[in-house]
């Protein structure tokens, strides 16, 4: 229940230059004796036109002529009404004059009056209010749109770092794979020289126990040359041309197993290593050995010649591999003893 603390009272004496609304004192003669006026519904007369009226929170009704009457004392006395609601307190602005309200009857308010009227009152707070609940529902979707933000900036850097990551990843898998390709390379080139000189080393030990049969000599004929006067249609061995009397030597070491005279091939020796492999020395001059004879590698076994279906004197070597009667190309065969024909 709103409760109201009652103004002090104060003197009031009207002007002698205005009109009295509500003489002080006795009234005029013709008027009679002055009596307290309490006004009503049915002594007041009607405002004419529209009137709002506009129900306020707690329903209360907000309408300047109804309020007019009960406003009027309290501000006349200085006092202003508080309720004790539990809500903060409302301020109330008055025009300057409320006479319009009981003389005519006039429907229109001053034109001097300034202040807000009473259909106002209570309406800043409301304004303020909603003013309030804008701001806050405009901050909490300032504060959502920043969160989102956020969140899509978060989830924009984990990106960024996932592909840094991945790219990183990426560079120290591509790096350890050409290390390890580059290793390989290195590995396989290094036993590649390391194989290389490991068969040059055997190379240089096998041209120690191998030799060329003739020292100068020109190399004449090839293996596999076709012609009509071999008896198998092409050549069988390789040629060493040289003059007559040329020193003919033993390749290798090995055993003397034939020696003489061989139709075709001349004066023949044929000599047998020790892995079976025959080497045949043809259309010698003479022959310098015999047969059984162990020789040792550069040992002299015949001198060049022209004996046989020769066309010059020459030497004419043939390779036959454990003793098959089909020659290979000796040229190979010497190469891989070390020798360079």
């Amino acid at each position: 229940m709103a409760s109201n603390r009652l103004a002090p009272e104060a003197p009031f004496i009207p002007a002698s230059d205005e009109p009295e609304a509500f003489p002080y004192g006795s009234g005029a003669a013709e008027e009679g004796t002055w009596e307290e006026w309490n006004p009503t519904e049915d002594s007041v007369d009607r405002v004419r036109g529209r009137h709002r009226v506009a129900k306020q929170r707690g329903g209360f009704a907000r309408s300047s002529t109804v309020l007019g009457v009960g406003v009027i004392a309290a501000v006349g006395a200085g006092g202003m009404a508080s309720a004790h609601t539990g809500k903060p307190p409302v301020s109330l602005s008055l025009p300057d004059s409320v006479s319009h309200l009981f003389e005519g009857g006039s429907t229109e308010a001053p034109k001097s009056a300034t202040a807000t009227g009473l259909s106002d009152v209570g309406m800043h707070t409301e304004s303020g209010r909603t003013g309030d609940a804008g701001e806050a529902l405009r901050n909490r979707i300032m504060a959502q749109a920043e969160q989102q933000q956020n969140k899509a900036d978060s989830r924009a850097t984990a990106a960024r770092l996932a592909a840094a990551e991945r790219q990183t990843a990426d560079a120290a898998a591509q790096a350890e794979k050409d290390a390890a390709a580059k290793a390989t390379a290195a590995k396989a080139t290094a036993e590649a020289d390391a194989a290389k000189a490991a068969e040059a080393k055997r190379l240089a030990e096998l041209a120690k126990q191998y030799t060329l049969p003739v020292v100068s000599y020109t190399i004449t004929g090839t293996f596999g040359q076709p012609g009509a006067m071999w008896s198998s249609g092409y050549h069988t061995g390789l040629d060493f041309a040289a003059p007559t009397g040329t020193l003919i030597k033993a390749v290798h070491g090995g055993t003397v197993t034939q020696a003489g005279w061989a139709g075709a091939y001349g004066y023949r020796t044929v000599l047998t290593l020790d892995d079976g492999t025959e080497l045949w020395f043809c259309h010698q001059s003479s022959i310098g050995v015999s047969v059984g004879q162990k020789v040792s590698t550069g040992d002299v076994i015949g001198r060049v010649g022209a004996t046989g279906n020769v066309t010059g004197p020459h030497l004419h070597l043939e390779v036959h591999p454990n003793g098959q009667a089909t020659a290979i190309d000796p040229a190979p065969w010497l190469r891989d003893k070390g020798l360079n024909p």
